[in-house]
């Protein structure tokens, strides 16, 4: 299980920049927090780039992550990843255990919630986000109105950090992936 393997199998299954640009920022957010409580940095990285690796074929609460966890145990990923991918997902209602389970579900919805916040920036650039605009965004419910921000909210209690400092950090995490992202900016 390497990042080259796991991009591979990004790519085959994942066409649009978009979900690509997605799976790359919650893979620099699992990367952050692997970093930071001492995990294995290239694990949490590959959950986080695979897990919605199947989205485009299975768009359906049927059949995703369900359909895509398959594909992972017949390339051989580990059971603790197709694990992790699985419990992301709330229609399962699986619970989440693991720091690698609750740190993907935690920061899944935000690191998308934060893009588009900061595609509406002036420059279009992460470093114009901050928790602040991000709170008062989630309150619009026509903004992102397909990101749940009540698994945001839930993500930061199971982790038992606070929300503003949860999407501050997610925010510093995703700058490191910001030229990927497209989210450098324009200025």
């Amino acid at each position: 299980m390497n990042r080259q393997d796991a991009w591979a199998l990004l790519c085959e299954y994942t066409k649009s920049e978009g979900l690509r640009k997605h799976a790359l920022a919650v893979e620099a957010a699992m990367r952050h927090f692997a970093r930071k409580r001492g995990e294995d940095e290239e694990k949490w990285g590959i959950v986080g780039l695979l897990h919605d690796f199947d989205y485009e074929i299975h768009p359906t609460l049927d059949k995703h992550p369900q359909e895509g966890a398959k594909i992972l145990r017949e390339r051989g990923y580990p059971e603790e990843v197709v694990t992790a991918i699985l419990s992301h997902a709330r229609h399962l209602g699986l619970p989440r255990r693991t720091p690698l389970e609750k740190v993907l579900f935690a920061v899944d919805e935000l690191t998308g919630f934060i893009t588009a916040v900061a595609l509406v920036k002036p420059n279009k650039s992460l470093d114009e986000v901050e928790a602040r605009s991000v709170r008062k965004k989630m309150k619009d419910k026509t903004f992102a109105r397909s990101v749940s921000r009540e698994d945001i909210v839930e993500g930061a209690q199971d982790l038992e950090v606070d929300l503003d400092a949860h999407i501050t950090e997610v925010i510093e995490a995703m700058k490191e992936a910001a030229d990927a992202l497209g989210l450098r900016g324009t200025g």
